[in-house]
């Protein structure tokens, strides 16, 4: 039975009607391994790094794409309408970072631990935990890393393949804030309930992927299986469970372009994708979507459990 290593991460926020003052701490990278497997970090904003993992043919590779990249967002991870909700009497205005809206953005001082372990030979467990000190607050955290399986530097995940198990989606409009509804993807581009590759569906897309999908399974915060991504030329995959309700599925269309990354490398549309667990977007203004309010006292617990292997899984 392999041993379990584990890093803790504790980062304070102080959120106040939107603004933010995080505690200085001195940056590090840390890394666990366990031989052929290595995970590196920092502890600004609990960041993967690095993700090395072998191929079919025993060549490692680095399968984390280095805006925001592997970073922990929060308090409330996606977007917010209007920058603003209303919560407990007391209507809150939000810094508007993204058009009239806010992306990633409270009221009183919330706590947050974030956990990486190695849990077996290919398995690296994030757990995130957050405690509200004085107010009652929304909190949706989410894990951003963009994967690439073939490596960093193989080009675009078109070719990798993906199912999702998800039989319905949360659409959103032309600004990407969801419209409330909550609707079946049978019969469109966001159906993946069975795996086919990402480039099959995404010319019938004018922006690509970048939804939330309503996952299948017992509701509540039990574990689940979100998703399953494997890249043929490497022979490796990646399978995603959680205890959240919802993931965002993201390709990359436009936010990677031309950027540098490690090495040197210049990342190109769609060289990444992300998998981000989370609670159902928007969910303040949207009373029919799980709450993501917490109460001072109540801890907020969102796990995620990736399984690397380097043939394929039974997807089936």
């Amino acid at each position: 039975m392999a041993s379990i290593i584990s890093i803790i991460f504790i980062v304070n926020f102080v959120f106040l009607l939107g603004g933010v003052n995080a505690s200085k701490h001195e940056i590090g990278i840390y890394e666990i391994n366990n031989g052929h497997f290595s995970v590196k970090f920092t502890n600004w904003g609990a960041t993967i790094v690095s993700l090395l993992l072998p191929d079919k043919n025993g060549k490692v590779g680095d399968v984390n794409d280095s805006t925001y990249f592997g970073a922990i967002v929060g308090r409330v991870a996606n977007r917010i309408a209007g920058a603003q909700f209303k919560l407990n009497g007391t209507r809150y205005k939000l810094d508007a970072n993204e058009k009239h809206n806010m992306l990633h953005g409270f009221p009183g001082d919330l706590d947050v631990t974030v956990t990486y372990s190695l849990t077996g030979k290919y398995k690296l467990s994030v757990t995130m935990e957050a405690k509200a000190r004085n107010k009652a607050t929304p909190v949706n955290l989410a894990q951003h890393t963009y994967w690439n399986l073939g490596g960093h530097n193989s080009g675009n995940i078109l070719s990798e393949k993906i199912r999702i198990f998800a039989s319905c989606i949360t659409p959103t409009n032309k600004d990407l804030i969801p419209t409330g509804k909550i609707v079946p993807v049978k019969g469109t581009p966001y159906d993946f309930r069975q795996p086919c590759a990402i480039k099959s569906k995404i010319d019938e897309l004018p922006n690509a992927y970048d939804i939330n999908y309503v996952l299948d399974g017992e509701k509540g915060r039990k574990m689940k299986v979100a998703a399953i991504v494997w890249d043929e030329k490497s022979g490796r995959s990646m399978k995603l469970a959680t205890n959240a309700p919802g993931v965002q599925f993201y390709t990359a269309s436009n936010l990677l372009t031309g950027v540098k990354g490690k090495g040197g490398f210049v990342y190109r549309e769609h060289a990444g994708l992300c998998l981000e667990t989370q609670g159902f977007p928007d969910s303040v203004n949207h009373p029919n979507f799980p709450s993501q309010i917490i109460n001072p006292g109540q801890i907020y617990k969102h796990r995620m459990l990736f399984t690397f292997s380097i043939k394929h899984l039974n997807i089936e």
